[in-house]
């Protein structure tokens, strides 16, 4: 990002430099010299110690930070909605330039409700440009050219295992030559429909900029700590043939994900949160295919009579689909299709992603009661358990919610380090957002952080290990917060 320096003054005796970057949609202030008399009151969140900036529009406004401060206290939501959209309607925000970060916070995300953004909004990123034919079509000359001798997972769309799509790994020109023949032959293999699922393109590639996550989707906080960690991560690329297709699901750890199609089109279904209750079997399980016909039988599923019909959205090329937390979908590919999608946690849902660990460890619990045989550190194994199936366990949480806590209070301290942020995307994000959105992200960490340290599972662990301790950590983030907002 290229930034031209200027400077202005307020009519108070505080001076800033400002610095507008060649993407018009962010604007920073910052001072270098604050000074105080009697006349003038403090600002909040002007100290000498702080950087001070404004991002246009992509910070959270003081209006937003209030609503989602009532939001949380005043309804006790500790979750989003769940409530289905009136009439069935997905918004389709159309223009870059109306639409604002706190737009998207206080519609969307705080309601946790659908929607699909233009292609306007993936119209810069070069994947739209090099990845595609003049005809919309997969420009497989330059993505074997790219990605020729990578290792890809491939899921075979024709065959279940459990209640997913078996999956191996093949070498990507393996898979576009499978894809050219599958084309040619009208869509038929003996192979099965093959698709090329949750590809960690960005680690693999980390030079290659082949896209931008929108500002809206920035609050990220799954990549910004399996970053920190260097172990993971959740953006994924997917690649298939007409006719390929996502089975009936929810995202990892309830999570939000946003999905752009690079080229061709989608069709999902979406169910709110807790509707998917009502397609259970009688034993408790969610079906594969929501579009079954063994649905309808009241033996197999009996509460299926009260479902309501999903959420339709068609998805064109360069569209963005958000999925709210927690929603249930099925998604298939309508043409050749390649997409970009990141799962992502932030304060809006950091509660449900722990309310979903709470449940799967309940469930192991249940599953051990009935082994017969004696399980030494029978705690020990449920969280072992639990990690092999989430990906993370009790201590993790700890250690991701501190990771979390860390940065943010950092940046109220310490304000914004140029340097860092710009070898740091998570970082970058935190100080774009704005140290409103910071103490929002402390507010609804400490909440959780609470019940955790609460929690009597939690207690039964070795917490010795963990630096700083939950009781030191819960006060520091405590006191971070009462500092900030005086």
């Amino acid at each position: 990002m290229l930034l031209q320096r200027s400077s202005f003054s307020l009519p108070f005796p505080v001076t800033f430099h400002t610095f507008r970057a060649s993407n018009p949609k962010f604007f920073f202030a910052f001072p270098s010299t604050v000074f105080w008399d009697n006349t003038h009151s403090k600002l909040p969140w002007l100290r000498q110690e702080f950087f001070f900036f404004f991002a246009f529009p992509a910070c959270m406004d003081r209006a937003t930070f209030a609503r989602s401060t009532a939001f949380f206290r005043d309804s006790g939501n500790s979750s989003p909605a769940s409530a289905a959209l009136p009439g069935g309607r997905v918004d389709f925000i159309d223009k870059a330039e109306s639409f604002t970060y706190s737009d998207f916070f206080r519609d969307y995300l705080l309601p946790n409700h659908p929607c699909v953004f233009s292609a306007k909004f993936t119209e810069d990123w070069s994947s739209r440009r090099t990845w595609v034919t003049c005809h919309g079509k997969p420009n497989f000359e330059h993505l074997l050219q790219e990605f020729g001798e990578a290792v890809v997972p491939v899921a075979n769309c024709d065959l279940k295992e459990y209640n997913s799509n078996p999956k191996e790994q093949l070498p990507f020109k393996e898979f576009v030559e499978y894809w050219r023949e599958y084309i040619g032959s009208g869509y038929r293999s003996s192979r099965g429909c093959l698709y090329l699922k949750d590809w960690h393109l960005s680690r693999a590639f980390p030079e290659l900029d082949v896209y931008s996550t929108p500002v809206y989707f920035s609050s990220d906080w799954l990549n910004e700590y399996w970053d920190a960690v260097a172990v993971d991560d959740y953006r994924f690329v997917y690649m298939g043939p007409k006719g390929s297709w996502t089975p009936f699901h929810a995202d990892v750890f309830r999570s939000y994900s946003w999905s752009a199609n690079i080229c061709g089109r989608k069709r999902w279904l979406l169910y709110p949160a807790g509707h998917e209750e009502f397609l259970k079997d009688c034993h408790g399980n969610l079906p594969f295919d929501v579009t079954a016909p063994d649905l309808r039988d009241k033996r197999i599923y009996p509460r299926y009579s009260q479902s309501q019909p999903p959420l339709e959205i068609i998805q064109e090329s360069g569209e963005i689909v958000f999925v709210p937390s927690g929603w249930h979908h099925q998604v298939y590919n309508l043409e050749d299709t390649i997409s970009i999608n990141h799962n992502w946690v932030n304060g809006c849902n950091v509660a449900v992603m722990w309310s979903f660990l709470q449940d799967e460890l309940a469930a192991v619990q249940r599953e051990i009661s009935r082994w017969k045989d004696p399980v030494d550190e029978r705690h020990l194994q449920c969280q072992l358990i639990m990690k092999s199936c989430t990906g993370i366990d009790y201590k993790e949480f700890y250690n991701f919610l501190k990771v979390i806590a860390e940065n943010r209070v950092s940046l109220l301290e310490k304000g914004l380090d140029e340097e860092s942020s710009s070898r740091n995307a998570s970082k970058a994000a935190i100080s774009t957002l704005g140290m409103l959105h910071a103490v929002f992200d402390l507010k609804r960490t400490v909440k959780v952080l609470s019940s955790l340290s609460a929690n009597e599972d939690f207690h039964k662990l070795d917490l010795t290990s963990l630096s700083p301790s939950p009781e030191a950590l819960l006060q520091r983030l405590e006191a971070a917060i009462d500092a900030a907002l005086l």
